[in-house]
């Protein structure tokens, strides 16, 4: 099929592009324009003849109107996702992932895209009102990223009980593996360790649902075959819980380091705005599409964790997104 990717240039968006390659698919990768020609992690997919990458902006509805004509399936991944960030430039999270989302349901209306897959957050969710957090759990804006991910999912089902727009959201849990920026938790905690450092972190008795990226992919692409789903939100979780303060313990264990685990007060969140618990549900993903977490429990969590501690203690891998090479 020929596919479309927005946001293919980052973690998630360059594991799925690699992925649908693998499997035969023509893949249009969008990467966000800058004046270095610079595509992120898809550098790494090379001389392949079913890729096409091309730079641009979701937020110029002209633009992607243009680029998305001759697509079947659209995957929707960019989005500004800092949640730090998010409390100092609220304005930019409303025109990429909001306004960005509506020029990209537009398109899939106006081109006729058999079926559109909107990437959401666990962050939607706020903190867990009930456990597990199902899709029928309530949805709590404690930062204005998570705002901005509401607005999207809701202006998604709109296109689709307006104008029947064949979409999906899918709403991954905390994703991590290989690629991942160090300013997440888990690449965070890690490096931290393999440098010898104590681990600075912020408020460490947080529990999350981590799930490995392979997981996370895996259900992505399901979303291309599964039958009657168009208008359904999906959690995409492993099923488990841990707290960051055990994450930091596995991680300083499987690194052998003797760091100390330090509490930085600049790293938290405001009080009101710090989601205490996510831990998802994922029965809705196996019943409609069919897709089992292949990392779930404490020892699938640890074998996940150890790949990922390997793929950062090659230097070369942290050079190769490196953007202070751009000076950016």
């Amino acid at each position: 099929m020929k596919i479309f990717i927005t946001g293919a240039d980052g973690f998630l968006g360059s594991h799925l592009t690699e992925k649908l390659i693998n499997k035969g698919h023509k893949v249009t990768a969008l990467s966000y324009y800058n004046s270095f020609g610079f595509s992120g992690w898809l550098k790494e997919i090379k001389n392949n003849k079913n890729l096409k990458i091309i730079h641009g902006d979701i937020r110029d509805q002209n633009f992607i109107s243009k680029v998305t004509k001759n697509h079947e399936i659209i995957f929707h991944l960019a989005a500004l996702i800092s949640i730090p960030h998010s409390y100092e430039s609220y304005s930019s999270y409303l025109q990429t992932n909001v306004i960005g989302t509506s020029n990209v349901l537009a398109a899939a209306k106006k081109n006729n895209i058999k079926r559109t897959i909107i990437t959401s957050t666990s962050e939607v969710y706020g903190s867990a009102q009930y456990t597990p957090i199902n899709e029928k759990h309530p949805l709590t804006a404690q930062s204005p990223y998570a705002a901005s991910k509401i607005a999207a999912d809701q202006l998604s089902v709109s296109f689709f009980k307006s104008f029947n727009l064949p979409i999906i959201i899918v709403r991954p849990f905390n994703t991590f593996g290989p690629r991942q920026s160090t300013r997440a938790v888990i690449p965070t905690i890690i490096t931290q360790a393999l440098n010898g450092k104590d681990i600075r972190l912020g408020n460490i008795s947080t529990i999350r649902d981590f799930t490995y990226i392979t997981d996370t992919i895996n259900g992505f692409i399901r979303c291309i075959y599964s039958k009657n789903i168009f208008g359904e939100t999906i959690n995409i979780a492993s099923g488990y819980e841990i707290s960051i303060k055990k994450v930091i313990n596995l991680v300083l264990e499987l690194t052998n380091s003797t760091g100390k685990i330090l509490n930085d007060k600049k790293r938290y969140r405001p009080d009101n705005s710090e989601v205490k618990r996510l831990w998802g549900c994922n029965k809705k993903a196996k019943k409609f599409l069919k897709w089992r977490p292949q990392y779930a429990g404490i020892k699938d969590f640890k074998k996940a964790i150890f790949e990922t501690i390997k793929w950062y203690k090659i230097p070369q891998n942290l050079k190769k997104f490196d953007l202070k090479q751009f000076n950016i």
